[in-house]
């Protein structure tokens, strides 16, 4: 029997992957919005929804950037009101572990798993500078290693409140009144969190819900390989799928855990076209879009610590040398130019292998993993990625919103149907069943 594909979809807005300026694009906070693409994720068969968070608006040259949501709503908000419009569709929202906590995640995620019968997850993230921080009573940041050891403990408190009432815990007797035995009592003590009292929320339909973590670090993965049910990942070919694919399957015996549950779902992106060609110069027109000459210049910023606004985005790369030892442009970014010196003498052999400007590079180097083609093309290659053990499915960013999955779900998912890998309706009521139900 072929693998069968996991489809999660991805609701834009941060970073360079949303059209925002296209007359087909809606608004980022109604929530008509994010009804109309859970709506369409639920149509198609999706496993879950997937919403991400920024805990902070991310500024550039002291202004707000413009390739960012402003006024984005709390994410357990959102995803308690898609439980009321939804009935299948599984609802995953990232929250952060650095600038939050146990308790109140742990309540949050089992409030929404009960209101969705079932059908919450959470994305574990870590919070890394001290910009966000800013927006916090701890403010500050944590160094890597440490954002990590908090992670794991925070989720590991996090799975004992889940655990913390008993099946069947709470009785209600009509003539002598409600009680509950082997209620939620929890007594947590550690580096990190040293909590104790009575969990609020019984246990929910799936006793824990689903755990995502999103990550390509070393640390990441481990942490994945001990703790997830999901990774969201990402990776631009099929043997990079593979690599990464294998790795993190290779860590799971240390734990105790077998292959099969952890599903790895890296994000993509799709552009559909009547015909091969239609497709790639559509692709080519969305790239463009979304990496304007503006934020080519602002994304080359991130890496010089320089105001190169002087330089034409559709010229070369500049000569001078990106400053090290300057305060970063970018706030509220997670910057991994350790080295900006060895970053720019990379792109810079980039560029002069293959003749790039400035723009042309930008777009080169946050290229994500893409499908595009024809429907059918499109789905032969999700299938292939698949049963070539370079993924378990895939997180679909869709550029527009909220309309930008509806083609996908009408033409795609039929032929991934055809191929027998993917379902014609669900077969279960809650996530964890869509995801790891044979």
């Amino acid at each position: 029997m072929p693998k069968q594909v996991k489809l999660a979809a991805h609701f834009p807005g941060v970073n360079n992957t949303t059209v925002w300026s296209d007359p087909r694009s809606g608004s980022q906070i109604d929530f008509s919005s994010f009804e109309h693409l859970a709506r369409t994720a639920e149509r198609g068969k999706f496993d879950f929804l997937f919403l991400a968070e920024g805990l902070r608006l991310r500024e550039h040259a002291g202004k707000i950037l413009d390739s960012d949501v402003v006024g984005r709503p709390n994410t357990t908000t959102v995803l308690a009101a898609l439980s009321a419009v939804t009935t299948r569709l599984g609802l995953a929202g990232t929250l952060s572990s650095t600038f939050n906590e146990p308790y109140e995640v742990a309540r949050q995620v089992a409030s929404i798993d009960h209101l969705s019968g079932g059908r919450a997850a959470w994305n574990v993230v870590t919070s890394p500078d001290g910009w966000t921080g800013q927006n916090f009573r701890r403010g500050g940041f944590l160094k890597r290693e440490d954002r990590y050891r908090r992670a794991e403990e925070f989720l590991a408190t996090v799975r004992e409140l889940w655990d913390s009432w008993a099946p069947g815990a709470l009785v209600g007797d009509k003539e002598n009144g409600v009680f509950a035995r082997d209620i939620g009592h929890f007594v947590h003590s550690g580096p990190q969190f040293d909590i104790r009292g009575e969990f609020t929320v019984p246990r929910t339909p799936q006793g824990q819900p689903i755990v995502i973590q999103a990550g390509d670090s070393d640390e990441g993965r481990e942490f994945a390989a001990k703790t997830a049910d999901v990774i969201f990942s990402r990776h631009g070919s099929l043997e990079s799928g593979k690599e990464f694919f294998a790795d993190v399957k290779r860590r799971l015996p240390a734990h105790g855990r077998e292959p099969g549950e952890l599903l790895i779902m890296p994000a993509a992106t799709f552009v559909l076209g009547d015909t091969e060609e239609d497709a790639h110069e559509y692709a080519r027109e969305i790239r463009y879009q979304q990496v304007r000459p503006a934020t080519a210049i602002q994304f080359l910023e991130q890496v010089w610590s320089r105001d190169l606004s002087a330089y034409d985005a559709d010229g070369p790369l500049p000569e001078i040398d990106p400053d090290p030892d300057a305060e970063p442009l970018t706030w509220g970014r997670v910057r991994h130019e350790k080295d900006p010196l060895a970053v720019a003498a990379k792109w810079r052999a980039i560029a002069e292998e293959k003749k790039l400007s400035i723009r042309e590079l930008v777009i080169e180097v946050t290229a994500r993993q893409q499908f595009v083609g024809t429907a059918r093309r499109i789905a032969e290659s999700i299938d292939e990625y698949v049963q070539s053990d370079a993924a378990d499915g895939f997180v679909l960013v869709p550029h527009l919103t909220p309309g930008g999955l509806d083609a996908f779900v009408d033409d795609v998912v039929p032929h991934l149907q055809e191929r027998g890998v993917f379902r014609t309706d669900y077969t279960g009521d809650t996530l964890r069943e869509h995801l790891f139900s044979r």
